[in-house]
């Protein structure tokens, strides 16, 4: 474990755990003082830990303890080559996300403990052993959406995505190469399987229950849940971002749309609420008062 600190800036820490079979590379953030509570950011597919650094960097000069950690087989997670993953999207909800959690409540003892849950992140929750232990949710971006929940033009670039080239392209080499398709980073072929077949299947995750998914606990969940939809962001709409209010329902819950406008921004879209440039959005998205 390498510490890193500078003047002024959070203790910043390389770690790692494990979740079962794999293990987990991720970075601890911490701040000067007592943590107010810890967070573990549960990132959204394709998008490495590196890209919340400065989210997380704030919420430690803000008084929080922040986890960011690299599902298996991508980012600094990764070991041998892609085309030999056997990772599954089940895997990095059922798996990594609550050993992420575990590993944050270890390092941090006796602390409230949040999870803020992008895309992905944010709608495995009822599948979480631990998921009853956390204090606060906040989902951004996050909800079971369908094909045909995109606007035009980008139901276009979805149906191309998984009806045109990428299929034959992750037969032919065993992963999907998503920074070729200018997509981002490369994905195990089990992750784009799992990924196509819950974005156009009627119940999305549901579709696997019994199968790669356990049963869902639907009342697992009781500490206060805020979903953030971004008002921009076509690829998860704010409608199907409202969709997931129905995985919670024994908590109490909080609706916000962020609105490029509002922040003086031109634009927010799926990933840009945790882009240093846009962090005038940033108290508003974990405030709860």
């Amino acid at each position: 474990m390498s510490t890193q600190q500078t003047t002024a800036e959070p203790v910043v820490e390389d770690v790692s755990f494990r979740a079962d079979r794999a293990k987990l590379s991720g970075r601890l953030y911490q701040p000067s003082g007592s943590p107010k509570a810890a967070i573990v950011i549960h990132g959204a597919t394709g998008v490495p830990q590196s890209f919340y650094r400065h989210f997380a960097g704030w919420l430690a000069t803000e008084g929080y303890t922040c986890l960011t950690y690299d599902y298996r087989d991508t980012g600094a997670s990764a070991t041998g080559h892609l085309k030999n993953s056997k990772a599954t999207m089940a895997e990095w909800g059922v798996a990594d996300q609550p050993a992420a959690q575990r590993a944050l409540e270890k390092f941090v003892p006796d602390t409230p403990v949040w999870a803020i849950g992008h895309s992905l992140g944010g709608m495995m929750l009822p599948f979480h052993e631990g998921a009853s232990r956390l204090s606060r949710v906040i989902t951004v971006a996050s909800g079971p959406v369908h094909f045909r929940d995109h606007p035009w033009p980008y139901r276009g670039i979805a149906a191309a995505f998984w009806w045109g080239p990428a299929p034959g392209l992750v037969r032919l080499l065993g992963y999907l190469p998503a920074r070729w398709l200018g997509m981002g980073p490369d994905l195990p072929k089990g992750v784009y399987w799992q990924w196509r077949k819950w974005c156009t299947t009627a119940g999305f995750t549901l579709s696997d229950v019994g199968y790669s998914l356990p049963l869902p606990d639907w009342k697992a969940v009781q500490a206060p849940v805020k979903l953030v939809a971004v008002a921009d962001d076509d690829l998860v709409p704010p409608t199907a971002v409202w969709r997931l209010m129905q995985q919670f329902p024994e908590a109490s819950k909080k609706q916000l749309v962020l609105r490029p406008s509002e922040f003086g921004l031109k634009k927010i879209g799926h990933v840009g609420a945790f882009r240093r440039e846009n962090s005038s959005v940033w108290p508003k998205l974990i405030a709860f008062d």
